[in-house]
């Protein structure tokens, strides 16, 4: 019998002649030799295992080593799985209704949908054949808040998030036993967005420096002719105080401050972009994935980089405000059907259906040395005595006939710890190595750091840091070939910047470990 931690130790509790636990509530589950049973009430059923809350506390076990008696006992042949996904209105309005369609005809499912009030909406998952309820799956849509909330009260199992969580949501998801939503493996990236400056298509001004776009929106800046444009107020546009993409931007660019008195607020992304197309005098902070009729204004690094979000720069994070759309899990099973859903949304056709949807997909692009010529230019012009010429040649000589693939890795904190997004690069390239894709080539993991400091020491944190992301990725491709591709390292510091150190993101978008492929 093939029991989880917690029933071995029970196993061994019994054999020490323990008494015995108290008469079954629900359910009684005997291993097959008939050595060791458990009873208690029946918690869950996923189709798999049993997770059965008994004397000793809750056990999770194996349906493939026990006999269940009791009344509490499922019906193994019509046991449906149920799970409920709450959260952000950017996720679940349009992505994940298309991913759960695509789901089930991929599955040879039937789908129908229905409406269950109080803001749920039901997809039931049918055999064709015999039109056995297979799966229902329950789509709440409130806000990222709430869908932490539903999780922390038991109303939801998976929240749709449009931001990481908060320390207090973090801290209510521990009490309530439902584990660290920090750790990567309870975080799934399921498609990239990011935070863009909009204005009418026929707005005189062409670009922002940052420094610009964050007084605009903090009220710190109040007409247009303080950056060369007409004499006339701004009118600043946002997204509801509660919207994730909202309170991602407030930190992230705001640092905690109020946004300009007077902003307008809108109910959604869509409804802020016709606002401000209409709005000759207008600037709106809104998600690169609703931008139609209002023009995406570049924006200006502190050395004249111009940064424009784009499916690549968003991908490579090459574009400073990234914004993934997250799925967060508790630290407790879910149905069967729920993990292989989870599983199906990395696939190349789930991310087919996350770009056709409007949004970044995280599938791999491919990008040769010969079209990063800005990038080069810019090397060139920023190069000075601590990175001299013979430098960028040797850069050029590594990486000549290779391409950089779009999987980025940076650190959240400019020391060691990955961010969000690079995590989930790291299990995506664990899984391209163990599916072979790159077999009979070479990787190669280049590291780049910011100016701050000497040149021989940065590049010698380079080098750790991409041996590092080397590391994590061969430890998480445990069923790769080893021999099969050839993973190597370089470092060139800050040889190729993308951003001016002057400000803070633009350091930390120069820290990091691009990928290349030989």
């Amino acid at each position: 019998m093939r029991f989880l931690i917690r029933a071995a130790v029970l196993a061994a509790l019994f054999h020490l002649g323990l008494p015995a636990m108290a008469p079954a509530q629900d359910v009684t589950l005997t291993s097959r030799d008939g050595a060791v049973a458990v009873s208690g009430t029946l918690l869950s059923f996923d189709g798999e295992f049993y997770r059965v809350d008994t004397v000793y506390g809750p056990l999770t076990l194996d349906s493939q080593g026990v006999i269940c008696t009791g009344p509490g006992c499922p019906d193994m042949e019509a046991y449906v799985a149920r799970f409920t996904l709450s959260g952000s209105p950017a996720l679940g309005a349009v992505l994940m209704p298309a991913l759960i369609e695509a789901h089930a005809a991929r599955r040879g499912l039937q789908l129908t949908r229905t409406a269950a009030g109080k803001g749920l909406t039901l997809f039931r998952l049918s055999d064709r054949e015999h039109g056995h309820l297979v799966a229902e799956i329950g789509l709440r849509l409130g806000s990222t808040d709430e869908g932490f909330a539903d999780l922390v009260a038991e109303e939801a199992d998976i929240v749709m998030a449009a931001r990481e969580p908060f320390a207090q949501e973090l801290r209510r998801a521990r009490e309530a036993g439902l584990g660290d939503l920090s750790q990567p493996e309870r975080r799934h990236v399921v498609a990239l967005d990011a935070i863009v400056p909009v204005v009418a298509p026929g707005h005189p001004v062409q670009a922002l420096e940052i420094a610009d776009m964050i007084a605009l929106v903090r009220g710190d800046i109040t007409d247009w002719s303080a950056l060369d444009g007409p004499e006339a107020p701004v009118s600043v546009h946002l997204l509801g105080a509660r919207d994730g993409l909202q309170q991602a931007a407030a930190r992230r660019l705001l640092g905690g401050a109020r946004p300009a008195e007077g902003a307008r607020r809108h109910p959604d992304a869509r409804a802020l972009d016709r606002a401000v197309a209409r709005d000759p005098l207008g600037l709106g902070l809104t998600r690169h994935s609703a931008t139609r009729a209002a023009r995406q204004l570049p924006l200006i690094g502190g050395c004249g980089m111009r940064l424009l979000a784009s499916r690549e720069t968003i991908k490579t994070e090459d574009y400073p405000f990234v914004a993934p759309l997250f799925l967060y899990t508790p630290a407790r099973r879910l149905p069967l059907f729920a993990r292989e859903f989870l599983d199906y949304l990395q696939s190349p056709t789930a991310q087919l259906v996350v770009r056709r949807a409007g949004f970044v997909d995280l599938m791999r692009d491919r990008i040769p040395l010969r079209q990063q010529g800005d990038r080069l230019a810019q090397a060139i012009s920023t190069a000075g005595t601590e990175v001299p010429l013979s430098e960028l040649q040797r850069l050029v000589r590594i990486l000549d006939g290779a391409e950089r693939l779009t999987s980025t890795f940076r650190f959240r904190n400019g020391a060691t710890e990955l961010d969000a997004q690079s995590h989930a690069n790291v299990a995506a390239l664990a899984r391209a190595l163990e599916a072979g894709l790159f077999n009979g080539r070479t990787l190669i993991f280049v590291g780049f750091t910011d100016g701050a400091g000497a040149a021989t020491v940065n590049r010698r944190i380079a080098r750790d840091r991409a041996e590092a992301v080397r590391d994590a990725v061969r430890a998480r491709a445990t069923a790769a070939d080893p021999a099969a591709v050839a993973l190597r390292v370089a470092a060139f510091g800050e040889a190729l910047p993308i951003a001016c150190d002057q400000s803070d993101w633009g350091g930390l978008i120069n820290r990091r470990v691009e990928v290349w492929l030989r």
